[in-house]
């Protein structure tokens, strides 16, 4: 009974092991979604999408530095001018670019369509390290075909949201809340909802510029938790010279209560850019970035299924084709980056075999040398002496 118990207790235990890595992912994605719906109520309510930014980060900032500070004390590399001037440029393109571009977007369109645009980054990434010539593309093998349709995909799923809407695609439960006469929000004009995917198709390409010069940063500042409180403070300080610029004669708009601003600022700095970053993080390292990325649609769904109760937000048929096309895209994209993956990870374990090979076979020959040149001696030896 005893083994038997501790045989159910292991069971438990892998499986909930197994299961962790799901689990953080699945919790990441409801994180995403939450951000969406309530910076989308925050904005809706006035708030300037320049001072949440520079709100967020601060947050962001101060919830982060404290674990930088401790664990990374010892192995923080040497500030050079060059990391300074990278990192710079990070805070630019992320938190004040990529950010402010991404709720300017939100405001004019909806989260669920907000969502749907962030599946595009991963397609858009590979687009832009092939421009870049980091990334080689050899159409001839399956796993670039793979990427280059994926991409392909992505682009005209983001063009249908974009210039299609289409009609009314009526759920169970908003066919219920307009048999209660409840008043849905207003959908946005034309102009402002193409304005709006415009903003969030610029801030992919944002984003994804910030990725590929985080990847390029890290090899020499391989301190993460440094390099992203120094980030989050730095675009702080620039957002805060943005929003001057930008709200110059709104001293109200810095204004902030405990409210549904504060929350939109606090949650976004606090879940997204640090408790989120943090699991993805572990994720990341021990089953990939792939399987990470796999999971980003269900913000969508999460979204658009919270969207439809909180906001009463109406879901077209063109923002529903496009985001099928866009789905499509991201998991053809992600097939052939894991089958490079895949392949990458065999021609390193092969390498060493076939050096370990090459490197036995000289020492086998160098042997066989050493064994002829004996025998030649021994054969050109006189006899031994009989005396």
């Amino acid at each position: 009974m005893a083994e038997e118990a501790n045989n159910e207790g292991r069971r438990c235990c892998s499986f909930f092991k197994t299961c962790k890595p799901y689990l953080a992912m699945v919790f990441v994605q409801f994180g995403y979604a939450g951000l969406s719906l309530i910076s989308k109520i925050s904005l809706n309510h006035g708030m300037s999408h320049y001072v949440l930014v520079v709100y967020r980060h601060a947050f962001a900032t101060i919830s982060i530095a404290p674990f930088a500070i401790f664990l990374e004390r010892k192995d923080k590399p040497k500030l050079t001018f060059a990391i300074c001037i990278k990192i710079f440029a990070l805070a630019l393109i992320g938190p004040v670019i990529d950010q402010n571009l991404y709720y300017a977007g939100l405001q004019f369109t909806s989260p669920t369509f907000a969502s749907a645009m962030c599946n595009v980054m991963p397609a858009v990434t590979f687009l832009m390290a092939v421009l870049c010539r980091m990334e080689k593309v050899d159409l001839k093998k399956v796993i670039y075909q793979a990427k280059v349709v994926g991409t392909v995909v992505t682009v005209a799923g983001a063009m249908v949201m974009t210039l299609y809407k289409g009609p009314i695609v009526d759920l169970l439960w908003t066919k219920h809340l307009r048999a209660g006469n409840v008043v849905a929000a207003a959908p946005a004009a034309d102009k402002e909802w193409i304005k709006g995917s415009i903003f969030l198709i610029l801030s992919t390409f944002a984003w994804a510029s910030f990725f590929i010069l985080q990847t390029a940063t890290i090899h020499v500042y391989s301190a993460q938790l440094s390099l992203t409180t120094l980030i989050c403070f730095v675009g702080t300080l620039q957002g805060i010279g943005v929003t001057l610029v930008m709200e110059r004669g709104k001293a109200g708009s810095w204004a902030i209560g405990l409210d549904m601003n504060l929350l939109a600022a606090a949650y976004a700095g606090i879940v997204n850019s640090s408790i989120t970053y943090y699991l993805q993080g572990l994720v990341i390292e021990k089953k990939g970035p792939v399987f990470a990325s796999a999971f980003s649609p269900l913000t969508m769904i999460i979204v658009a299924i919270m969207g439809s109760f909180v906001l009463a937000e109406d879901i077209y048929l063109g923002g529903t084709l496009g985001a099928v096309l866009i789905v499509g895209g991201l998991y053809s994209v992600l097939w052939g980056k894991q089958r490079e993956m895949n392949e990458k990870e065999k021609e390193a374990m092969v390498l060493p075999l076939v050096l370990r090979s090459s490197t036995s076979q000289d020492t086998s020959e160098t042997d066989q040398v050493e064994i002829n040149t004996s025998t030649l001696q021994t054969k050109a030896a006189p006899p031994p002496s009989n005396n």
